[in-house]
């Protein structure tokens, strides 16, 4: 029988490897590295964050992306939506002939032009369950580069929702991840799931608990993130808490307490466990990349922070959220956004770009640098090269600042 489905790509490592290697290493990113992430040139001191850019997930994603080509060379390969939340990547992809196809909440429309011969990328967000049968029932190969941190989120949702605990999602409901997630909840007789994006609707749902907010007026907002039929009254009787792996670790943290203390309220502290379970789901490489950035500004020193990613990329976002209260911050998603005399970026909270000018000012100046997990080493060196070339320099410019040891930690 013809194998369908793989999860562990096809064994070509070896040929994609070194196409990987020149597309996405950064000769800049390594001598940072090598200097202990903090270095010198033209008056500009810069520190690289210890944790930054691609994960394991995202790298083993886009690493199974390229062997699926080079596996069917010869197919239509579709892939259903962006790999990972990345420009630079997805246009890799696409001119590499794989078709990212648009979103669609309905799978027969998603899939309209895929057929039993094709071949299908699931990115690293996963897929939801109705577009995961709908694949199945074309009979198409199917690449599934599902996360594994994802896929332990929906193993805590199976649980929860097994039990009759209705699925509370830290997440945007909207996000593919979180939508993929809330879909597991479903496969279970009488699941059901609300997504709450942060503290403030937490806040919000919680007036229902506490009898402050009738079920009407929790629906009137939460329509859109709630499962199909979900009654208040009967659905928030027992709650279990997930998260969308890529959001704020801090956040998730605040959602979890104001849910349990507001049980508590209801319910006493004895009677806590039959309402209200809670599992630490966020992934680890979302955490190292923020207590990597948490420990730069608390180091302190910094002029400027430079977050790169994607603006669609949860996890960057939640880097810049960090920053932006503690430092002047640039959130950009890719190099070009470095100008000769300004930089275009996206402010934390806004749908669009800005323009700034004049935001490197002559003297000397402290720049910290952090990557959303999707963003290749490729473009933080490029990023850094432009930084560089404003004040005339090279990498071959860069030196270990006066007192440090090269390798040391600054």
């Amino acid at each position: 029988m013809t194998q369908l489905y793989f999860q562990k790509g096809f064994g070509l490592k070896s040929e994609v490897g070194p196409i990987l290697a020149r597309t996405y290493e950064s000769p800049v990113v390594e001598r940072l590295k090598a200097l202990g992430y903090c270095a010198e040139a033209g008056g500009l001191r810069i520190k690289l964050a210890r944790e930054f850019g691609f994960c394991y997930g995202v790298d083993r994603a886009v690493d199974y992306a390229y062997q699926t080509r080079q596996k069917f060379p010869d197919r239509r390969v579709f892939l259903s939506g962006e790999i990972i939340h990345n420009p630079d990547v997805n246009q890799r992809i696409s001119d590499m002939g794989i078709v990212i196809l648009a979103d669609s909440l309905a799978p027969a429309k998603r899939f309209a032009e895929v057929a039993a011969d094709d071949v299908v990328i699931l990115p690293a967000f996963g897929v939801s369950v109705p577009e995961l049968d709908h694949l199945k029932a074309k009979g198409c190969v199917l690449v599934d580069t599902t996360c594994g941190s994802v896929l332990n989120v929906w193993k805590k949702v199976h649980f929860y929702a097994r039990d009759g605990y209705t699925v509370i999602i830290h997440g945007k409901h909207y996000h593919e991840e979180t939508r993929a997630t809330a879909s597991q909840a479903l496969t279970h007789p009488g699941g059901h799931y609300l997504c709450v994006r942060d503290v403030a609707e937490t806040e919000r749902l919680c007036e229902f608990i506490l009898g402050r907010r009738t079920a009407a007026e929790l629906m009137a907002e939460f329509h859109e993130a709630a499962s199909p039929g979900f009654d208040p009254d009967r659905d928030l009787q027992r709650m279990g808490l997930a998260n969308q792996t890529t959001m704020l670790m801090s956040e998730t943290l605040k959602v979890q307490e104001t849910l349990r203390r507001a049980l508590v309220e209801r319910h006493g502290c004895d009677d806590l466990e039959p309402h209200f379970r809670a599992f630490d789901t966020i992934c680890s490489a979302t955490q190292e990349r923020q207590d990597a950035v948490l420990d730069m500004l608390e180091d302190g020193g910094l002029d400027v922070m430079i977050v790169i990613g994607g603006y669609n990329s949860s996890n960057t976002q939640a880097l810049a959220r960090m920053c932006a209260p503690r430092v002047r911050t640039y959130y950009i998603d890719n190099p070009t956004c470095i100008e000769e005399t300004s930089i275009r970026h996206r402010p934390v909270g806004a749908a669009v770009e800005s323009h700034t000018d004049d935001w490197l000012p002559a003297g000397g100046r402290a720049i910290g640098i952090t990557a959303g997990a999707s963003t290749p080493d490729s473009v933080v060196g490029q990023v850094l090269e432009r930084i560089l070339a404003l004040r005339g320099c090279t990498a071959a410019d860069l030196v270990v600042p006066a007192g440090a040891e090269a390798g040391a930690q600054i």
